[in-house]
């Protein structure tokens, strides 16, 4: 049997039964990598990030898996239409948490906490130089170096890997969502 992606990523996530609400893998998906990640020596790796990761992060990153193939629109923040990279992250951020960010990539990231690379989790902001100006692309991390994000004009929203060339070379920095991020500063 063979796992969709956003079903596989779910249950990765959701090793350590600290998300409340995703969409499982079939009963036979789920023991098949469960035996898999058993032999790989994964699952208790997994299980470990998973008690350490809140269940508001959690519950974020969980989320943004359904929106895996929605189309990019510039300018766009609705679910019906599409999204930008700045509109995703303030949508997801909004609907799942109720926490409501700035609009654009460089307002989201002087609203929230500076972190250094090594301290990314799950539900954190990453921020890329893709317009030659600092913080003009967002995206959400997602954890073992890979975030999601609405990528650009005739993409999808997707998961990426952050170590690849052409993130890497364009990585601007690393930001923390606070309860409250009207109280963090730059």
């Amino acid at each position: 049997m063979r796992l969709t992606l956003p079903a596989l990523l779910a249950a990765l996530l959701c090793a350590g039964a600290v998300c409340a609400q995703t969409t499982a893998p079939p009963p036979a998906a789920a023991d098949e990598l469960g035996i898999f990640m058993s032999d790989k020596g994964i699952l208790g790796t997994i299980s470990d990030v998973g008690t350490k990761v809140g269940s508001q992060a959690s519950d974020l990153v969980a989320s943004t898996l359904g929106f895996l193939g929605v189309p990019y629109r510039r300018g766009g923040a609705r679910l019906e239409t599409g999204f930008d990279c700045s509109g995703f992250v303030q949508y997801i951020f909004e609907n799942t948490l109720g926490l409501v960010l700035p609009r654009s990539a460089a307002q989201q990231a002087a609203a929230t906490q500076k972190i250094d690379a090594t301290e990314l989790k799950p539900g954190d902001l990453v921020f890329f130089n893709t317009m030659r100006r600092t913080f003009s692309h967002v995206g959400i991390y997602v954890g073992n170096g890979k975030f999601i994000h609405s990528p650009k004009p005739g993409g999808e929203v997707r998961i990426e890997d952050m170590k690849t060339s052409y993130w890497a070379r364009r990585f601007d920095g690393a930001r923390r969502v606070a309860a409250d991020p009207s109280a963090e500063s730059k």
